[in-house]
């Protein structure tokens, strides 16, 4: 399958709330293919279709763990937290050169259809739950600079302007 363009921010599609997948069809299922294609030469362990220019309501993820294959996921919503909270870089393939430092739930639960259409039940500790407290953030617009403090951030903007791609 084909890599596709990974937008960067500043994109506006970044920002948008994604819409939820009403049918599942062929179409999907090959772009879900060549969005971990596309997730793999980019080096990341997580994709969201905004990130390459969908708004819709799909993820693919592989956190290259033993326990853990690669999935994708659509409509997912997080529906628990867990209450121990956990400091971890992150960084973002549509944010490449800036990472920083983010706390997130340690566990969530994460619901979702496979590509199948069967209902999916993600209960994820760790590297996992972060991947996908992340990749549903992209979601709803929000990036990992967004859950920095306001000084963080303001730092990590200054930073890009120095080194975003110019292509």
């Amino acid at each position: 399958m084909p890599v596709l363009k990974v937008r960067l921010l500043g994109d506006p599609v970044l920002r948008e709330q994604a819409s939820n997948i009403t049918e599942i069809t062929d179409e999907l299922r090959v772009l879900a293919e060549s969005m971990f294609d596309t997730m793999y030469a980019e080096e990341g362990v997580g994709l969201a279709a905004p990130q390459i220019g969908i708004s819709q309501r799909l993820i693919v993820v592989d956190p290259h763990e033993d326990d853990v294959r690669p999935f994708a996921l659509l409509n997912p919503e997080i529906v628990e937290f867990g209450p121990q909270r956990e400091r971890g870089e992150e960084g973002c393939l549509s944010i490449p050169g800036l990472k920083d430092v983010v706390e997130r739930s340690y566990r969530c639960v994460v619901e979702g259809l496979t590509l199948e259409g069967e209902k999916r039940v993600i209960e994820a500790e760790g590297l996992l739950a972060r991947i996908l407290q992340h990749e549903i953030d992209h979601l709803n617009g929000v990036l990992f600079i967004d859950r920095v403090s306001p000084l963080k951030r303001k730092l990590l903007l200054a930073k890009w302007q120095k080194v975003k791609p110019t292509a």
